[in-house]
């Protein structure tokens, strides 16, 4: 690959090999049984098969494609095994990795936005990528004051790419679902298109790191590396080093399991309410486990990496999800459906059964519920089975509820959130943080 594929009808041609490979490799399964080969065995290898095009396509397409990819990745959870497994590894790799940017196209950003002369702005540049993601690559350097920095560069076209994949996999949704059986996909990319144009621009991006930057600078829990250097497609930030989440769901211990999960969680709520930001890209590729050579759980932090996409909430995450959550809890049937019609979530002209809501609700929140709650994969399964299931009330009652604009984002980085703590299997004192910095959670709140 010598650049970021830029012309639409290349990226297309890509994009719908994915729906149309998958249906070859269904003949060639078939093909297979016909001769006697075990279905089991040519249904995991048909799958693995899927799995590894999948990540190579979207992994050398960067752009919207493995940002679609990414986003993917953390509703693994809620596949049945058999499904969930040989596509767990395949997009896993697309939070940390994908295919480099060749050096000499590098340079030529850095030239073109950092001078002539940027080689002088570091004392040692490292031209292999440490990170990719999918709109820019990471470089690890040391600056011209001694810090080690990562160097986070755009790909050139990346724009141009971002909104034409996009655009491309709004209309192969539909195909696109046998990849990931039971996801939603065309909201997912709905809601991805109108984030490109603030993740493209690294300013805005640097203006939200450096802000959790300072608010977190004297936190025992949580680090933001500092920027550095900012441009409009280089930005310069500390380096940070730390056991990606990705190997943490992978190999981690049950103490490392659980204090990423509680520190994720402990994140995801205080944010909003220290900085006026919701972070709202949680895959794991953005978070580390920091141990610092410590052996006492208590001691070890989460660090945070790429602010490109981020909800401004100035004022916190909105009280009426603290409160309709302490209501449900409570039982408060004709309460929370007040609470859910006064918000928007259910229509003027959409009648429910205030009961039959908080049933509806009741198991998706039980993690707030208890004092500490066990995430796992089965659990959401169960839950995705049950919401996803036409001859379920929960799917029939669901399909009637409506999710305001104001809201999608938060209940994106919500469900994202909770599908990387089933992958951690953390246990996690989920009510303890909603307590401490939830709006309108507490009755005092």
């Amino acid at each position: 690959m010598s650049d970021l594929p830029r012309k639409a009808i290349t990226r297309t041609a890509k994009l719908a090999a994915l729906p149309l490979g998958l249906a070859g490799r269904a003949t060639w399964g078939l093909g297979k049984r016909i001769v006697g080969e075990s279905a089991d065995l040519v249904g995991r290898e048909l799958q693995q098969r899927t799995a590894e095009q999948l990540f190579k396509v979207l992994g050398e397409l960067k752009g919207g494609a493995m940002k679609f990819g990414q986003a993917m990745s953390v509703f693994e959870s809620a596949l049945p095994e058999e499904l969930a497994g040989p596509y767990r590894a395949a997009l896993t790799k697309l939070q940390d990795a994908a295919p480099p940017m060749p050096t000499r196209t590098v340079h030529a950003v850095l030239v073109e936005r950092l001078g002539d002369d940027w080689r002088d702005l570091f004392q040692k540049f490292d031209d292999s990528p440490s990170a990719a993601a999918s709109i820019g690559q990471v470089h690890r350097a040391v600056w011209r004051d001694g810090r080690e920095v990562a160097v986070k560069v755009q790909y050139p076209g990346a724009g141009e790419a971002l909104v034409s994949d996009l655009n491309q996999l709004a209309r192969f949704a539909r195909l696109l679902g046998p990849l990931v059986p039971g996801i939603d996909v065309k909201p997912l990319v709905t809601e991805l298109k109108e984030r490109v144009c603030e993740e493209l621009d690294y300013e805005l991006e640097a203006e939200a790191q450096q802000a959790h930057a300072e608010e977190f600078a004297d936190d025992p829990d949580v680090l933001v590396p500092a920027v550095v250097h900012r441009s409009e497609q280089v930005l310069v930030t500390e380096w940070m080093d730390g056991t990606p989440m990705s190997e943490v769901i992978s190999d981690g211990t049950p103490e490392q399991r659980d204090r990423a999960g509680q520190l994720l969680a402990r994140f995801l709520f205080s944010g909003p309410a220290r900085t006026g930001l919701l972070h709202a890209d949680p895959h794991p590729g953005n978070f580390r486990l920091l141990t610092d050579g410590s052996d006492d759980p208590e001691d070890w932090r989460l660090g945070v990496l790429d602010f490109g996409t981020v909800d401004r909430l100035p004022g916190g995450l909105p009280s009426p999800i603290g409160e309709a959550l302490r209501m449900a809890l409570d039982g408060e049937a004709e309460a929370v459906h007040a609470r859910l019609c006064a918000e928007g979530f259910v229509k003027d002209t959409v009648e429910l059964d205030p009961e039959e809501v908080l049933e509806y609700l009741l198991p998706i929140i039980e993690p707030a519920r208890v004092a500490e709650f066990s995430f796992s994969r089965g659990w959401l399964r169960n839950q995705a089975a049950r919401l996803a299931d036409p001859r379920s009330p929960a799917h029939q009652l669901g399909k009637r509820l409506n999710l305001p604009p104001s809201y999608l984002l938060i209940h994106r980085v919500t469900l994202s959130t909770i599908g990387v703590l089933c992958q951690l299997g953390a246990t996690v004192r989920l009510r303890h943080e909603l307590e401490s910095w939830l709006p309108g959670f507490t009755a005092a709140g």
